[in-house]
């Protein structure tokens, strides 16, 4: 249907291009093709509203705006004065003129300049209450009366088109529209009303479009306490909260909150969008405004509220919303090994030792146990912190307390000491994990290798190739390539060349990369035999078009690169 229309009113594309929104508003609207984002679109423009002036909007009359004045008189009153003794003679005119030029090909615009009726906002309104079932050709007079000289749309013409595009059968398709009209409003400075109209804008539009609740519930048979406008209205607070508009959203939550019950959603949202704009001592009124009404916020917002404050350099406001947590949270509430972990770990980078290991404690007085996890999370944080020392104790309290460290754990030891060529710590790690009875892995062997390589000890890196086999660890293709691409880049090009050699006899399918970086050394070197045979031995696992693919790809990426 919505095709069909969008072809028969193609021609009127053109007519309405210098629209209130040219591309945007008009054309979105003949063609019936609303935008697979109009949600986003919707909360955008309310967004704006808010943010730019006030948080007053527009009252469109499809959510009748007598109902919200009781002094309305000196407005409504008026208009219907001058509507009832406005005669109807032009009204009628004009309706006659838009009725019969409603086909595409005829020129309504110019028939209705020939009428040179001086328009008045009572008419606007009159003719647009005649055409209210014929949505296309409304909006069509609408727009060609907002571009008349010496007349400007006023409030009622502006509800009376809202109402229009609100009420038609194509309603879920016009929201955009509605947006736009309310875009343009705000561009041009119109008059505003209270905050009722949002909430009835909100409603209507989670009526349409939040129905996958409402959905579940029938299909259940289930009662929904929540109104269905808290959940457009969460979302519009969280996009001015995501913005960084938290003091609106507060602004606007204050005066919504009597006539729409917030949820705890509502109050996490507030909670985070203070939290993001790091204002801890606003966070924690709302939080604690959330419990005094017997919301119980979870673990999860709870420690992103820590590690926010703590990544914000915040770490005595984390450390007092986590003493919050323990002395008044529920059991749903209270903190987590992972609670626990974030705020010591925060602790040690601000080198704050004493109380780091007084949280630690309290973690194991209060029965929190941490696990393997929590360990490796401790120990990884404390070595980015430089703090080696501390890393060891918390490796022997894992041991005191059940959980001796794994090679997991140890390893992500190790990668920080490697990563930092901390030759002597690492080895004095890879001693202790052989002394406990922990196995190293090829990944612990990698790390070592590479770590020489890095530092340009050539013997140490055959010192730990020669150590994996006295272990009885069994060298594997990422081994090899790790070896050959350090030998090459210390000028070991023999060695490299050998174990190269070694793993082409074994029969190891080398990553292309690697093998096409191995092909560049030794073209370099001019070793043509190894560059044959290494050839050879990989066409077995790579045919020609994977070849010329992948230089192509190389190709492109060296272009995109240029001039950045």
């Amino acid at each position: 249907m919505c095709k069909t229309l969008g072809r028969k009113f193609h021609w009127q594309n053109r007519v309405l291009h210098e629209n209130l929104r040219p591309n945007s508003v008009a054309s979105t609207y003949i063609h019936g093709n609303a935008s697979k984002y109009e949600s986003r679109y919707l909360f955008d423009t309310m967004v704006s509203f808010i943010s730019s002036r006030s948080s007053r909007f527009w009252v469109p009359s499809f959510l009748s705006c007598k109902r919200f004045y009781s002094d309305e008189n000196s407005v409504f009153s008026s208009l219907e004065e001058a509507t009832e003794s406005y005669s109807n003679e032009p009204i009628d005119n004009v309706y006659k003129v838009v009725m019969d030029h409603s086909n595409p090909g005829h020129k309504m615009e110019r028939a209705l300049d020939k009428l040179e009726i001086e328009l008045t906002t009572p008419l606007v309104v009159e003719v647009l209450q005649k055409l209210r079932y014929e949505e296309k050709l409304a909006f069509r007079f609408f727009t060609w009366a907002g571009h008349r000289e010496n007349y400007s749309h006023e409030a009622q013409a502006y509800n009376e088109m809202i109402d229009i595009l609100s009420s038609t059968k194509y309603k879920v398709k016009q929201f955009r529209v509605v947006c736009d009209l309310l875009d343009y409003m705000k561009r041009n400075d119109k008059s505003l009303v209270p905050l009722e109209v949002l909430l009835k804008i909100l409603r209507q539009y989670a009526e349409k479009h939040l129905t996958h609740l409402h959905k579940f519930a029938r299909k259940k048979k289930i009662r929904v306490k929540t109104q269905p406008e808290v959940h457009a209205f969460n979302l519009l607070l969280d996009a001015l909260c995501k913005c960084c508009l938290v003091e609106e959203a507060e602004s606007l939550f204050a005066r919504v909150k009597s006539k729409v019950k917030p949820t705890a959603d509502t109050y996490n949202i507030l909670f985070f969008g203070w939290c993001r704009v790091r204002d801890p001592n606003r966070a924690m009124s709302t939080l604690e405004q959330m419990i005094s009404l017997g919301h119980t916020p979870d673990n999860f917002t709870y420690n992103t509220a820590i590690e926010t404050f703590c990544n914000a350099g915040m770490v005595m406001q984390a450390a007092e919303l986590l003493e919050f947590m323990r002395t008044k949270g529920s059991t749903m509430s209270s903190p987590t090994a992972k609670t626990y972990t974030i705020m010591i770990v925060a602790l040690v980078q601000n080198d704050m030792m004493v109380e780091c290991f007084k949280v630690l404690g309290d973690m194991l007085n209060s029965g929190c146990v941490p696990d393997v996890s929590t360990y490796k999370d401790l120990i990884e944080g404390m070595c980015l912190a430089g703090k080696t020392e501390a890393a060891y104790k918390i490796l022997e309290e894992m041991g005191n307390t059940g959980y001796p460290a794994d090679i997991v754990t140890y390893n992500c030891f190790l990668k920080v000491l490697c990563d930092n060529k901390d030759r002597d710590e690492a080895l004095r790690l890879y001693k202790k994990m052989t002394e406990v009875g922990c196995v190293p892995s090829v990944q612990s062997y990698n790390m070592l290798i590479v770590m020489f390589f890095r530092m340009s000890d050539v013997d140490g890196a055959f010192e730990t190739w020669h150590e994996m086999s006295k272990r009885g660890c069994e060298r594997v293709t990422e081994t090899y390539c790790v070896m050959i691409e350090g030998l090459f880049d210390n000028n070991a090009t023999e060695e490299a060349c050998f174990l190269l050699e070694e793993a082409v006899n074994r029969g190891m399918k080398l990553p292309y990369r690697k093998f096409d970086s191995f092909l560049t050394r030794l073209s370099a070197i001019g070793d043509l035999r190894a560059i044959h045979k290494l050839s050879e031995h990989m066409r077995t696992f790579y045919n020609p078009a994977m070849a010329r693919r992948f230089a192509i790809n190389q190709k492109r990426k060296s272009m995109s690169l240029r001039g950045k």
